[in-house]
């Protein structure tokens, strides 16, 4: 559990480093299952943002009952999941992602998740670990982004140099099983990795069920802005009700490899 000290820090600064972190045994079978979803997709040597669409094994990690404790001191005790995504800087030649927030490509209303950031590699200023920027989160708001097409970046929306200070960042640098947790208003990226070790995380999208997740504004999002379909997305509760009496647990098949 989170302790009150962490707690406060997740809402002064917008994210958090718990105590807890996965054993050697659970990530040893994360980066099993990562294989064998690399040689099915070779596509996803970079990412994979909608992990359970191609591999329902990661469900196992998503259930984690700690990691739904911690979940519910922030969040509050109905959690969904709506995704799940693998971040995957290969050594030598690992793609940077721009500062961001999470909530500009998100179909949830009001906007509401905690991300769970587990390292699945030790995270190094080297090999591109994550930078937050604290506080960027408190004002609940989503800031000018720019839409790039830029090959070397992982995503294409990149926040605007004016709306924040990116000398205030700070370096989350995780041994290989910790975790962070961050809201869905922080404003974060990671450079580049040209070291010789890769950096690779698996991420859990945790919204509480006060929220809807609105598959109308998913597929509008689809159509102006490319990318992901998110309208796809499976939605599981994970624990607690659906407090809005309007989402739409649908469980997606899983895409079957040509």
């Amino acid at each position: 559990m989170l302790t009150q000290a962490q707690i406060a820090q997740y809402h002064d600064k917008g994210y958090v480093v718990p105590d807890y972190r996965l054993s050697p045994e659970t990530l040893a079978c994360i980066k099993r299952d990562y294989d064998r979803l690399l040689e099915r997709y070779p596509a996803f040597r970079d990412n994979c943002s909608a992990l359970l669409s191609y591999d329902m094994a990661f469900m196992n990690y998503a259930r984690d009952p700690n990691i739904l404790d911690m979940a519910e001191q922030l969040i509050g005790p109905d959690i969904a999941l709506w995704n799940m995504s693998f971040f995957a800087k290969p050594a030598l030649n690992g793609k940077k992602t721009p500062y961001h927030q999470d909530g500009e490509y998100w179909p949830i209303r009001p906007l509401a998740t905690c991300t769970v950031w587990i390292a699945v590699d030790d995270a190094t200023v080297e090999n591109g670990c994550l930078r937050f920027i604290p506080g960027s989160h408190k004002d609940k708001r989503l800031m000018a982004h720019e839409q790039k097409n830029n090959p070397e970046y992982v995503l294409q929306q990149e926040l605007k140099a004016t709306e924040f200070d990116e000398s205030a960042a700070e370096d989350l640098i995780l041994e290989a099983g910790q975790m962070s947790l961050h809201d869905v208003f922080l404003a974060h990226g990671s450079e580049r990795n040209t070291s010789a070790k890769p950096r690779r995380g698996i991420t859990l999208r945790l919204m509480p069920t006060t929220s809807l997740y609105d598959r109308d504004i998913a597929r509008e999002n689809y159509v102006n802005r490319g990318g992901g379909n998110l309208a796809l997305n499976s939605l599981f509760l994970l624990r607690g009700q659906d407090r809005s009496g309007l989402n739409d647990f649908q469980v997606r098949p899983e895409i079957i490899p040509a």
